[in-house]
C-alpha cells in the first residue's frame, strides 16, 4: 500500500495516538503501514515482550489494537456506544475513517491503559 491509500491519513492520526508512549517501548514495526509497540517487559508464561498497542492498514479498514483493555477490560466501561461499535474482539478497533471526537475518546483510554500497565510494572525498565 502507498501514501495514495484511502486510509493512510486514518492511519496517520491513529499512529500519533501511540506515538507519544513510543520512549518507553521498543518499536517493533513502523513501516507506513503498520506501527508496532511492546513493551520492555518480558511474559514470564511465553518468554515474549508484553504487547501495548498498534496500528495497521488493512483491505477494508484501519486497525488499532490496544492490548490494555484485554488484560483490564474494566478500561471499557466508559467506552462510549460509537467508539464501542468498533470493535472488533476484545482489543481491535477498526476505522475507515475517523472524527476528532472518537479521536480524543481513543486518546483518553490510551493513556488509561498506559497509565494501568505503568501502575502493575508491566512496562519494564
Amino acid at each position: 500500500m502507498t501514501t495514495s491509500d484511502p486510509f493512510q491519513a486514518v492511519f496517520e492520526q491513529l499512529k500519533l495516538v501511540l506515538k507519544p508512549y513510543e520512549p518507553f517501548m521498543d518499536v517493533k514495526s513502523d513501516s507506513g503501514i503498520d506501527y508496532y509497540l511492546d513493551t520492555r517487559t518480558v511474559n514470564p508464561k511465553n518468554k515474549l515482550p508484553i504487547f501495548f498497542g498498534a496500528v495497521a492498514i488493512k483491505k477494508n479498514y484501519v486497525s488499532y489494537h490496544l492490548m490494555p483493555v484485554y488484560i483490564y477490560p474494566e478500561l471499557l466501561d466508559s467506552v462510549s456506544a460509537p467508539l464501542k461499535k468498533r470493535m472488533q474482539g476484545k482489543s481491535c478497533f477498526n476505522f475507515k475513517s475517523i472524527d476528532d471526537t472518537l479521536l480524543k475518546e481513543l486518546r483518553e483510554l490510551t493513556e488509561r491503559g498506559f497509565e494501568r500497565y505503568r501502575k502493575n510494572g508491566l512496562l519494564g525498565p
